[in-house]
Order: C-alpha cells, then structure tokens, then sequence
C-alpha cells in the first residue's frame, strides 16, 4: 500500500508541474493572436508598378548599355530617373561649373529615389523577420502542447505498469493475478501507442495581412507591398536564370518541398488563408517560408549595390 500511495503523489507533482507549464503558456498565447508586426498605418502608395516591357525599354536605353548592366536601367525605369541619367551624360560633355553643379544637382535626385528604395528594402524584410519570429513563437507553444501530452500519457503508461505490477504481488489468486498483468500491459501500451499521434495538437492562428498570401498568388500587383518591391519580385529579369520571376522561383521551391508537388493541397493550406487552426508542421512551414522570403527581399540590394557602382563612374 506504501508503493501505491507514493506512486500517487508522484503523479500529483508531476501532473501539476505540467498543469503550471500550460497555464503559463496559454497566458502568453493571448498576445500572439492579433500581428505586432504591421506597420501602425497604411502607407497609399500614389505609383503603380512599373511597366514588364523590358525588352521594350532596353530597345530604347540601348545607349546606356555601355555604363549599366540592363538590370541597372531597368531600376533605374522603376524608379523614374532614366531621364535625369540622360540628362547627365549630356551634361558631362560640357566641363563648365555650371554643367558641374546640374550633374550634382541630378545626381541628388537619383540618390534621393534610391534611398526611399533600400528604406522601402528594409521595412518589407524587417516585416518577414518579425512574422517569422512570431509564427516561431506559435510553433514553439504547439511543440510545448504536444510534448506536455506526451509526458503526460508517457507518465500514465508508466503508473499502470506499476499499479498493474503493484496489485498483481497484491492479489493471491493466479488467474487474477495474471489478468491484471495483462490488463495493465494492454493499457501500458494503449498509452505508449497513443503518443505516436503523428499530426498532434493544434492551434489558433490569425493573420489576416497575409504577405505569403501575395507571394502566392502572384498578381501583377499587391496591395501590401510598396510598387518598386513588387517589381523587382514579379520581373523576371532580376532572378538568376531569368526564366521565373524571384517568387516565381519561390513557390515552385515552396510547392516541391512544402507540399510535396501537391498544388490543391497548397491552394487550400491555411498558411496562405486569413489564418485558422495550425499544427506544428504548418506552423514550422510558415516560419520558413517568411524567413525564406526575408533572404530574397535581401538579396535585391546587391541589384541596387551595382547600379550605385555604375552611378559612380558616370558621375567621375
């Protein structure tokens, strides 16, 4: 009886100490609920997306090829200055100090819409990093769920083996005896197979700015990017290989190992969806796709590091 009324208070500290665990979790899941990362206001964009005639437009900056890479005007389209690096390359004929202080002049200009671009770099990525820190915070309370119930059915496997062994050295009687043996391994073992629930716990999860959403769906625009992003997500001109746009690129890579090539299994997924109850997986998706996607926004600013260069030696 000694063994019995120990066994119990173990499980009484031991359930308890767990109990604790998930009220404290559940406490801080209150905060996580509504997005901490958007910006405080709506930022109306008044520019649209520039145009994707780039063949178009190198056709008719061909002069400007011998200085810039076709990605460097074609950034330099975007952000509507092609016609102040004309003007300064006719100005450059003319050494007086008045020519001298217009290229200056026009070089501010272009230096002026670059920086708004590489600010505009930072907030988008600055987002992805913040949604990915979020959903990992998700992930992490899930993970804290299913391991909870696993110690928990861990612990009850534990106890019927023993209360099983127990009340067997208990009980005179053979036949009962060996019942009771059996009855505690079958439930032993109920517990043990129950931890192998291969989807486990899941939770809420709201996200009704949904920039993953955009990626997915890869629309000529995107209400919750500023235009100059989005165009340097959707032209193809700016990938490696140019044959798929960077988020092109992203959710081919996204379907084959996120989805496992299952394209109705992605469209219907809640990670694309104003949110709804996550698993584990799904939420460990989410964060890698956000951090993903941080990297390629990045990325841009090596685009936007050789068209500096390139500035530089026209202006020397």
């Amino acid at each position: 009886m000694k063994k019995i009324f120990y066994l119990l208070i173990v499980l009484g500290l031991l359930t308890s100490c767990v109990s604790k665990k998930n009220q404290a979790i559940q406490q801080n899941i209150l905060t996580l609920k509504d997005s901490y990362c958007k910006a405080p206001f709506k930022y109306n964009y008044s520019n649209k997306v520039p145009s994707y005639n780039s063949d178009s437009i190198l056709a008719a900056n061909k002069e400007l090829k011998e200085m810039f890479s076709d990605q460097s005007i074609l950034i330099l389209n975007a952000l509507d200055n092609l016609d102040e690096v004309h003007q300064i390359i006719d100005l450059k004929k003319d050494s007086s100090l008045a020519s001298q202080v217009k290229v200056l002049q026009l070089k501010t200009k272009i230096n002026s819409k670059i920086t708004i671009a590489l600010t505009e770099l930072d907030a988008v990525a600055a987002e992805f990093d913040c949604e990915g820190e979020r959903v990992a915070q998700i992930g992490n309370y899930v993970d804290n769920l299913n391991a909870s119930r696993n110690n928990k059915l861990i612990l009850y496997s534990i106890i019927a083996g023993a209360a099983a062994s127990i009340a067997g050295g208990i009980v005179k009687d053979e036949g009962w005896s060996n019942a009771i043996d059996i009855s505690g391994g079958v439930l032993g073992a109920g517990f043990g197979l129950a931890t192998l629930n291969p989807k486990g716990k899941k939770v809420e999860f709201i996200h009704q700015r949904n920039l993953l959403r955009d990626i997915w769906k890869g629309k000529l625009e995107s209400p919750n990017f500023p235009p100059f992003i989005w165009y340097m997500y959707t032209e193809k001109k700016f990938s490696n290989r140019e044959e798929r746009s960077i988020i092109g690129n992203m959710k081919e890579r996204w379907l084959h190992y996120q989805f496992d090539d299952d394209k109705t299994a992605a469209d219907q997924s809640v990670i694309f969806s104003d949110g709804g109850y996550y698993r584990a997986d799904d939420l460990h998706n989410r964060a890698a796709m956000l951090n993903q996607m941080q990297s390629a926004t990045r990325t841009i600013n090596q685009n936007i590091n050789y068209l500096l260069l390139d500035l530089d030696k026209l202006i020397l």
